[in-house]
């Protein structure tokens, strides 16, 4: 079969690998749509484990199922997710899945930068959700990316009628801004380097949207009858957010670190001016449990999160370089999918 093999961002190679073989409890899933996520272009973090095939937003079909498999059968379309806890361990039973041992070391084999993959029978077990009626597969390939925004709006306790701050406007950060717009946040206010982001905020629920390089904490004061967020989300790994954050929420307010970092950033905290009478929260959020990824689903069959519209290219296995360096680039994407079968 045809994978993309990725040996760095920029040397992404179409091979010939053969087709997994599958055993007891295992399914073979025919990949119809696979997501390229900003995680799959964090070279520093990919580098030391390549050449590997990635991408872990997959939507497909079932074209095999093993011994003992009930659950699904050939030609179901379904969504595969690479990560599934236990739901036995302390982290599970207290609903941290993320956190479980067993999601941070289960997998797909290989990814879904391929034609086909083989999901082991812990994936299958409780990883495998059908794709609703009428949900095409590019539009639940981003049932993962929705289901770790969902994860992370619901860490953030993210409430109705909140004014909600944005910092980053890639795909990551329309998807926040489109949950929060669905969820019903009062005033949502993006930022993004470049002009082409900002205008997809307003796309897709953004009631202003600025520049970066702006002073955003007085350009959130001026829209928002004098205060500064409820809710900052950081959705970049610019390390200039971090401090836009903490000046930028409100007495009470939260901060949720949603995307990852150069290794070795580091975030200087006043603790008298973040904590003592502000009363400001922290967070972070990691990735997404099953449970996530059916939420994300629902939403998306409703049309109360606009998927669709967030897909900039599609493309296939013999493109998937191109995709990576759009994906790495970040200049003229929102969304690249992957269509293997092509």
């Amino acid at each position: 079969m045809r994978v993309a093999m990725y040996y760095s961002n920029l040397d992404v190679r179409l091979e010939e690998t053969p087709v997994p073989r599958i055993g007891p409890g295992e399914a073979l899933i025919g990949v119809e749509a696979s997501g390229i996520c900003g995680s799959d272009v964090m070279e520093w973090y990919r580098a030391e484990k390549a050449p590997l095939v990635l991408g872990h937003e997959v939507a497909g079909v079932v074209a095999q199922v093993g011994e003992g498999v009930e659950r699904f059968s050939e030609g179901e379309r379904v969504v595969v997710t690479h990560h599934v806890p236990c739901n036995t361990c302390i982290y599970c039973l207290s609903g941290r899945h993320t956190v479980c041992d067993t999601l941070r070391s289960t997998s797909f084999d290989p990814g879904g930068f391929a034609e086909y993959l083989r999901a082991p029978a812990i994936n299958v077990d409780r990883g495998v959700i059908e794709i609703p009626d009428g949900v095409s597969f590019e539009d639940a390939s981003f049932a993962e990316p929705l289901g770790c925004v969902l994860r992370g709006q619901a860490r953030a306790n993210a409430q109705a009628g909140q004014s909600v701050l944005v910092l980053g406007s890639g795909l990551t950060g329309l998807l926040h801004i489109n949950l929060a717009r669905a969820l019903g946040a009062g005033l949502i206010v993006a930022t993004d380097v470049a002009e082409y982001r900002l205008d997809a905020a307003r796309q897709f629920g953004a009631d202003f949207a600025f520049s970066a390089t702006d002073d955003i904490p007085s350009r959130m004061r001026e829209v928002n009858d004098g205060r500064v967020a409820d809710l900052v989300i950081v959705c970049t790994g610019a390390t200039p957010a971090l401090g836009q954050a903490l000046q930028s929420v409100e007495r009470g307010g939260t901060v949720l670190f949603f995307a990852p970092t150069q290794p070795g950033v580091e975030l200087p905290v006043s603790i008298n001016d973040v904590f003592f009478r502000n009363n400001v929260t922290l967070t972070t959020t990691y990735a997404a449990a099953p449970a996530d990824l059916t939420a994300a689903l629902e939403l998306i069959a409703a049309g109360s999160v606009r998927v669709g519209e967030m897909i900039s290219h599609r493309l296939g296995l013999a493109e998937a370089a191109l995709g990576f360096k759009l994906t790495a680039e970040a200049q003229e994407s929102l969304k690249v999918i992957i269509e293997p079968q092509r």
